[in-house]
């Protein structure tokens, strides 16, 4: 393993897999000022798409890329790896944009998987990318027909995304009998979002993006030109983009307009006799439709990642997320112990691996996009709320739209969204977190063990943002 896989092997086992197939040289941190047309912050899916749309679009255009730590070492190395479309998010998103706008969204979120795969193909990049579907489940009685409302209003309105199943066919296509009902969505994929983070970050170096690893932002000067003071050196640039994720929340603009929340992973040794046994031999990807969702998929050796969203009790208290959603999950043994109920198969000694990191969830579960106010140069990107690998496609096209002062469908497209506050200051916003989050955990459990959870309870979980519910319009995060 190399000295980088090394150092990051604790941030997910995607990062230190992809790490140790690519054998990379040392980070080369920014030691020197230097000057730039467009200087992104941060090296995960969305700088790097930025920087490849800005560079395709206008290979003049001078870039850099600074990054914490190593491109893939945030949340594009550690998520799931589900590629997804909007189209489980539409209720939402026609409720931000309108409708017509909505369709196109989704439209174009579910035409970027299929590009994704050509643009892996086309740059050599293999990132296990498996075209298999995604399956939205119930796993409770509680949770049955939380897709309906938005199934519906799709079937309505012309386009049909979501196949609706027959009795048993949720528990046959997942291999678990605890899947009671659900829909199915084709387009969609796996991957191992690593190594695609690690591909994408070649492909930007090769269209002329200088790019440089642990080179973390001290300071960011306001200005025209804006200046980004990294450690050792800075950057002068005419537009700035924040793609940090949740580490934006070190911005008290940003920080008001989301909250941060965990998602904890944990991943088997390869099993593939048991999902031979099973039934469940293919990419498809799974959700639930509980509140502090359960996401699962297999990977191509025949291993099982299942992970569980909000699950943590460690919130974010004000503006320093720093390493504290870093490295080991704090509720490994609870998500194991989630995964053996669903497949019963799989023995404590089985599970070989686990890790957590941050989520930056909106009110309404979508991303949003635009300039900071009073800093019309310096752009950001935040909410993906747990589905970014296939939105940062469209991500990118917006941020390099906006970057290149383009008047185009990106640049206005319902998804630049302006700034406001959408959740209270501390330490209302911590103390509330908490409790709701416990709300939300009191109320799937109730569900898991088929009662009624208390009235109390029921009322608290309404004020939990739109996507950790599925009465509220939203599908969960991945």
């Amino acid at each position: 393993m190399s000295s980088a896989a090394s150092r990051c092997s604790a941030f997910s086992s995607w990062l230190a897999e992809a790490l140790a197939a690519e054998g990379p040289a040392s980070p080369e941190p920014l030691r020197q000022d230097i000057r730039a047309d467009v200087c992104i912050v941060g090296g995960g899916f969305t700088g790097l798409w930025t920087a490849i749309e800005i560079k395709q679009a206008r290979p003049d255009t001078e870039v850099v890329i600074v990054e914490a730590r190593l491109c893939g070492s945030g949340a594009s190395g550690r998520n799931g790896g589900f590629v997804l479309s909007l189209w489980a998010k539409f209720l939402s998103l026609a409720k931000m944009c309108g409708e017509a706008e909505a369709l196109r969204l989704c439209q174009q979120s579910a035409q970027a998987i299929i590009d994704l795969q050509a643009f892996c193909q086309q740059h050599g990049i293999d990132a296990q990318l498996r075209l298999d579907g995604w399956l939205w489940a119930a796993t409770t009685t509680a949770q049955l027909g939380s897709w309906d409302s938005t199934a519906s209003q799709l079937e309505r309105l012309g386009p049909s995304p979501f196949q609706r199943l027959a009795a048993g066919q949720a528990a046959q296509l997942s291999g678990s009998r605890l899947h009671l009902d659900g829909v199915y969505e084709p387009l969609a994929a796996s991957i191992q979002p690593a190594m695609l983070a690690r591909g994408l970050l070649r492909v930007a170096r090769q269209l002329g993006v200088r790019v440089y690893e642990s080179s973390p932002m001290q300071r960011l000067d306001a200005g025209m030109p804006a200046r980004v003071q990294c450690r050792e050196g800075s950057v002068r640039a005419d537009k700035v983009v924040l793609a940090m994720n949740a580490w934006a929340v070190q911005f008290a603009d940003i920080r008001k307009a989301f909250v941060v929340v965990s998602s904890d992973v944990v991943i088997t040794r390869p099993l593939p006799a048991l999902l031979q046994s099973i039934g469940w031999t293919n990419g498809m990807t799974i959700s639930d439709s509980r509140m502090l969702v359960h996401y699962y998929r297999t990977t191509p050796d025949g291993r099982i990642v299942f992970g569980k969203g909000g699950g943590s009790e460690q919130l974010l208290y004000g503006a320093k997320l720093a390493d504290k959603l870093d490295g080991a999950s704090g509720i490994a043994a609870t998500v194991a112990a989630h995964l053996r109920r669903t497949y019963p198969g799989v023995q404590a000694d089985d599970i070989v691996g686990n890790w957590t990191g941050p989520i930056d969830r909106t009110r309404n579960g979508l991303p949003h996009f635009g300039a900071l106010p009073q800093q019309p140069n310096v752009f950001y990107a935040i909410g993906y709320s747990g589905n970014g690998v296939g939105p940062s496609m469209l991500g990118g096209k917006i941020l390099a739209a906006l970057a290149l002062s383009l008047d185009n469908e990106w640049a206005r497209c319902g998804l630049v969204h302006g700034l406001q506050r959408d959740f209270p200051p501390e330490p209302f916003r911590y103390l509330g977190g908490r409790l709701i989050r416990h709300a939300v955990g009191q109320v799937d459990l109730a569900a898991d063990e088929n009662r009624q959870p208390s009235w109390l309870m029921q009322q608290l979980c309404k004020l939990a943002p739109s996507g950790l519910s599925p009465t509220k319009a939203a599908t969960p995060s991945r």
